[in-house]
């Protein structure tokens, strides 16, 4: 318990308890965030809970009481989404709002977990104030959002949506060596469950997710909150470079295959061609494996991943053609052979103005002048988004820092996120 009272006492230390009115309690916020914080607990305060895993399962278990409690119908489909649902005065679509609870490995408290206490914040508001939606409303848990196991997220999203492929699940191998469909099994679900997992979209309206910024712009314009207008497209890509070991004092230089010599090369021309296609784009290599790895032996491949991410697809996509050719170009100067496969391709999400508009009145009942934000990550509202409306709202985070177990925002923030929020979702229940 030391760790989740070390949270909950930081938490709600200087926290403006005034913002806790209209059923929102800040420290059920608090409270809430502190208890999933204990669940896959680090030594350094972050969390690890990888798609799938125990953890992740049992993260979704206490939501699941949470919900249970509010009154929700809870049901989960077979690719592991969580649902908690609320019924209106009246049928017809639903209005959904939630995020995720896995988390990269080490990574922080509040990147998905909070969207999801967010949305069902707003069902706790509601039950202690009598308010009785005249939409259905559903809080959901998205599996597997962060994809560090297998190297491709969004896996719950893209399963409901039906944009979960066979192609894609066939790729999905992780660190032991286990396919998606050992894994899924393991968890309690199957291939065929996970294919039901897919939903009739036309039965949701909406969709609305909560998240911290991971940047620093709020901070730096001294925002709690703030409207994402476009949500950056991730393409993953893997890139080998396959050359020739030999000894490093036997082998002259001008008769080698080094593969970390093409790989560098590439690395270093990736690292400027963004700025030639977009302002916005993005392309970051994060990962790199060396084979066999000896400090006396010319490597004989390498493998590493490129992360391509752009608000603009037309664009992001151009530059995925230039870095494959970036790619080859640095193979054939050091004669090298070289592989490229893309493991994850989304496309950007555009808000509609009239969401956005929405959204920015919601902030200003608040006293916060609107801001608009490009998120540069990928989210499960940028999946829902490609067949429904949907909406993201961000909050202020420190430093901006993420994916880290200094990863912090403060519960004022928090509280003033969750009353925005509801507000925007009770505007949408009153529209036909």
């Amino acid at each position: 318990m030391i760790a989740s009272e070390t949270l909950l006492t930081k938490l709600t230390a200087g926290y403006d308890q005034s913002l806790s009115r209209g059923g929102v309690d800040g420290r059920r916020v608090a409270e809430r965030l502190s208890t999933l914080s204990m669940i896959g607990a680090s030594l350094e305060g972050g969390v690890t809970r990888p798609g799938y895993s125990t953890e992740e399962k049992q993260a979704k278990q206490v939501v699941k009481s949470w919900m249970e409690q509010a009154g929700l119908k809870v049901i989960e489909d077979g690719a592991g989404n969580v649902i908690g649902r609320m019924e209106g005065t009246e049928k017809g679509s639903t209005i959904m709002s939630g995020s995720h609870v896995d988390s990269v490995p080490n990574g922080g408290n509040f990147d998905g977990p909070l969207g999801v206490i967010a949305a069902l914040e707003v069902v706790e508001a509601w039950k202690e104030t009598g308010y009785l939606p005249r939409k259905p409303f559903e809080v959901v848990i998205f599996s597997d959002e962060e994809g560090t196991r297998f190297g491709a997220g969004l896996t719950g999203s893209h399963a409901m949506t039906g944009q979960l492929t066979e192609q894609e699940t066939n790729l999905k191998i992780d660190k032991d060596g286990k396919s998606f469909e050992t894994v899924i099994e393991e968890y309690g679900s199957s291939l065929s469950s996970v294919w039901r997992a897919k939903r009739e979209m036309s039965e949701i309206e909406l969709f609305v997710e909560l998240h911290i910024e991971q940047g620093k712009i709020l901070e730096k314009n001294d925002r709690s909150v703030g409207v994402v207008k476009g949500i950056a497209g991730p393409v993953w890509m893997n890139v080998t470079f396959e050359g020739e070991a030999g000894h490093a004092g036997n082998t002259p230089m001008n008769d080698r295959r080094d593969s970390m010599v093409a790989a560098s090369h590439f690395i270093h021309s990736v690292s400027s061609l963004p700025r030639q296609f977009s302002e916005t784009a993005v392309a970051t290599i994060g990962k790199l494996n060396v084979y066999p790895n000896g400090i006396n032996v010319i490597p004989q491949k390498v493998e590493l991943t490129v992360d391509i991410r752009d608000i603009h697809e037309d664009k992001r996509d151009a530059l995925v053609k230039a870095i494959i050719v970036a790619a080859e170009q640095s193979g054939a100067a050091h004669n090298v052979d070289v592989i490229c496969q893309k493991t994850l391709a989304v496309q950007p999400l555009l808000i509609n103005d009239e969401l956005l508009s929405d959204m920015k009145e919601s902030i200003t009942k608040f006293g916060i002048e609107p801001m608009e934000l490009i998120s540069g990550a990928g989210h499960d509202a940028m999946v829902i988004g490609r067949e429904i409306p949907a909406a993201m709202l961000f909050v202020r985070s420190k430093k901006g820092i993420s994916h880290n177990p200094e990863e912090w925002t403060d519960l004022s923030d928090c509280v003033i996120g969750v009353q925005v929020l509801k507000d925007f979702i009770e505007q949408q229940m009153g529209r036909p």
